[in-house]
């Protein structure tokens, strides 16, 4: 130890979500909690990920009710789009949330600190370039969470203006008339959305069978003929090589597939995160880094070091902020000696924010057969939905996947896939019917109310009983 470091319950490197997560859920047990963050707190979700995301696809969708008001008989006239209001309106919407969470944390007592932290031996923590200055501290207990950075690809270096990834795409000051998202992930997908509502002639090329890894193909489908209504163009099984900026304009040339080129104006390479763990320090400590950079850990996400432990982006679990908040008070409840449950990461719940939506929890059809299940599924579409055709939004779907009893009806429900108009505010009831494992015939005791858009999963598990009163 060093004598003149000051000592903490726990000492946080990273003030992402899990890192004010751990930070907030430790004082409020009691613990004299220390975060260091080297930019703002917040972390990427706040400032570079999915608030100014989805506040952008906020925008998109106003454009789209703008655009269709004559439906309802209000003329509106040809929309128009100030970007630059837009982008004006992003930034108050993150100011806000920093500073209610820097109060919060103020409230709370956290000693926040401003600069890189770096661990060494015996739990010694420096921080250094912010303006904190250079400081050393200690911790009974140190917390991991540096996050992580977009992936980048050979021959696409990130130039800001014709290439760029989600950092630079989210401050951008205008919308490019034309442009290849790289990758058809969640995040590709939702800046095809985006962009292409707001105007921009987009195409996707990702080099899966299948855009959206993960996704359940009936509501793959579903994205891919809305996609293609919208006029995204998606190109699947197909890798990028490079491109060839052009002379004459701010564009470029890019090739993929079998000699294949399109030109464009913007490439945006969305291909994933990568965990920051390279400047953390580690040395003089047990902690191990994977070959991919992701700090190793066990199901309560401690380290090999004792009384360290590592949450979020910067270990190999799903890159979800809602994980990163789980697993801070994971750490938390463990250092407190509270035997905590480890989260159960074939059950969280995940959302896209494209258009449509997607949200989902636990197996697809595919993988629960995989996984070794006799299962049996309903499928029910908004089509028939009152609320969503009142909305004009009646495209989509909702499967559940549930085990099959031995007379043909559903059993615990191993599944849920969405896709459609808000689904992911209706995810909350499907991800607690997983993760209680509840069966087909206790979900349709419960009254959904009339007319919701939750009624489609309320009458989806109803059917699988074998009987239905639609």
């Amino acid at each position: 130890m060093v004598p003149t470091a000051e000592n903490y319950d726990v000492v946080i490197i990273g003030g992402g979500p899990g890192g004010y997560a751990a930070a907030l859920y430790g004082a409020s047990a009691g613990l004299d909690v220390a975060l260091v963050e080297k930019y703002k707190v917040g972390g990427t979700c706040l400032h570079v990920g999915c608030i100014p995301a989805k506040e952008l696809l906020e925008t998109a969708a106003v454009h789209r009710a703008v655009v269709g008001a004559s439906t309802f008989g209000i003329t509106a006239g040809e929309p128009s789009l100030d970007f630059s209001v837009t982008q004006q309106r992003k930034q108050e919407v993150i100011d806000k949330l920093f500073g209610g969470l820097s109060g919060l944390l103020k409230s709370r007592k956290v000693t926040v600190l401003d600069g890189t932290g770096t661990l060494h031996g015996d739990h010694l923590v420096r921080v250094s370039g912010g303006s904190s200055g250079d400081v050393e501290l200690t911790g009974d207990h140190v917390i991991l969470a540096s996050g992580s950075v977009p992936r980048t690809i050979p021959g696409f270096e990130v130039d800001g203006q014709r290439v760029v990834t989600s950092d630079e795409l989210l401050s951008l000051e205008r919308l490019p008339a034309s442009a290849v998202v790289i990758g058809g992930g969640a995040i590709g997908c939702e800046f095809a959305s985006m962009m292409s509502d707001l105007g921009t002639d987009v195409t996707i090329l990702e080099a899966l069978p299948k855009i959206l890894p993960g996704l359940d193909d009936d509501i793959t489908r579903v994205v891919l003929q809305s996609f293609k209504k919208q006029g995204i163009d998606v190109r699947t099984g197909v890798a990028v090589t490079g491109h060839e900026p052009h002379d004459h304009d701010g564009g470029t040339k890019v090739r993929f597939g079998d000699d294949e080129t399109i030109d464009v104006e913007m490439v945006v390479v969305s291909v994933g995160r990568r965990p920051l763990s390279e400047n953390l320090g580690l040395d003089g400590t047990a902690v191990k880094v994977s070959d991919r950079g992701h700090i190793e850990v066990d199901e309560w996400c401690r380290t090999g070091e004792a009384g360290v432990y590592a949450i979020g982006d910067v270990i190999a679990t799903p890159a979800l902020a809602h994980v990163g908040f789980a697993e801070g008070v994971l750490a938390i409840q463990d250092i407190l000696g509270e035997d905590p449950v480890p989260v159960d990461y074939g059950r969280v719940p995940w959302c896209i924010y494209c258009h449509p939506e997607v949200s989902f929890v636990g197996h697809t059809e595919a993988s629960a057969k995989e996984a070794g299940h006799d299962v049996v599924v309903s499928k029910r579409r908004f089509g028939g939905n009152g609320r969503a055709i009142i909305l004009d939004e009646a495209e989509g779907m909702v499967k559940v996947i549930a085990e099959k009893q031995s007379d043909g009806t559903g059993g615990r429900i191993l599944g849920v896939h969405m896709v459609g108009p808000w689904v992911t505010e209706q995810l909350g009831q499907a991800y607690l019917a997983v993760n209680w494992e509840a069966t087909a015939e206790e979900i349709a005791q419960f009254i959904q109310p009339h007319p919701t858009l939750s009624e489609v999963f309320g009458h989806g598990a109803f059917t699988l009983t074998g009987r239905s009163y639609e």
